[in-house]
């Protein structure tokens, strides 16, 4: 497979805020690796048996962030990239069941702890450079994903984590209010500037087909083997959120499918 370019990401202190509760953490993290760029089509295309309708793109296409990508099938890609590389894969599949190991070495989704972290690489306001010079976006009226690296990239050396295509996190969005819907970040090639900013999340279904949306894969043994939890991530506390009871708002859909963590 094309080499995927890692960038060693250092440990920190991010606060998180979440706009339906109008609440705040502060997550500390561990040191982990993410990569450089969003996962091309080219290297999507190298990894053999990667995920259903692998396209063999040619030279420009193939520079350009891989997409559409499931978040189903960029787990699927993160383990037959591990295997590939000889590494621990971190995720077990079995259907729509998935479990992390963040003890793993293996090729993964980032966190949103993670991704935030490493999207505003030390600074504090909403992007880490003028939109013009890191993104691309709405106002470049392209009509699709644009080759990687093509701007600046933020202080970490990381490229296109603004713009482009969504990527998605490991993260439920919200398990009260959106069942089995996973995170994305970033912004995309057609979004507005209010979109591409380092704290705006977006949400959708884990087996939905977005052609905006693509990835970039983490790695790092970030946790302790049997605790599911890690870089701000907690399976107690996604099962917690989903336990909401009495009358619902129009539209919430808690996940009734999580079982609670430690439970048989």
């Amino acid at each position: 497979m094309n080499a995927l370019d890692l960038v060693s990401i250092p440990p920190g202190e991010i606060e998180l805020r979440d706009a339906r509760s109008r609440g705040k953490r502060l997550v500390a993290l561990e040191p982990f690796s993410l990569g450089s760029i969003p996962v091309m089509a080219s290297q999507w295309a190298s990894v053999k048996g990667g995920a259903k309708g692998q396209d063999v793109p040619g030279k420009r296409d193939g520079s350009a962030p891989k997409h559409p990508v499931t978040w189903f099938d960029a787990i699927r890609w993160c383990n037959k990239a591990s295997e590939a590389a000889g590494l621990t894969p971190a995720y077990s599949v079995h259907h729509r069941d998935i479990v992390w190991y963040p003890e793993a070495d293996g090729y993964r989704l980032p966190t949103e702890a993670e991704w935030e972290w490493a999207c505003r690489a030390g600074t504090t306001t909403p992007r880490y450079g003028e939109l013009a010079d890191i993104a691309w976006t709405a106002a470049d009226e392209v009509e699709g994903p644009q080759e990687v690296a093509g701007k600046a990239p933020n202080g970490f050396g990381l490229f296109d984590m603004l713009g482009n295509v969504w990527e998605w996190c490991w993260d439920y969005a919200d398990t009260a209010r959106y069942g089995d819907y996973r995170s994305l970040r970033g912004g995309g090639w057609a979004d507005p500037a209010w979109s591409c900013r380092a704290s705006v999340r977006r949400g959708s279904a884990p087996d939905a087909v977005l052609e905006d949306v693509g990835f970039r894969v983490a790695r790092g043994a970030v946790g302790t083997t049997g605790e599911q939890q890690a870089q701000g991530w907690s399976a107690v506390e996604d099962w917690q959120r989903a336990q909401i009871r009495g009358p619902l708002p129009l539209g919430w859909t808690p996940n009734r499918e999580l079982r609670r963590p430690g439970a048989p």
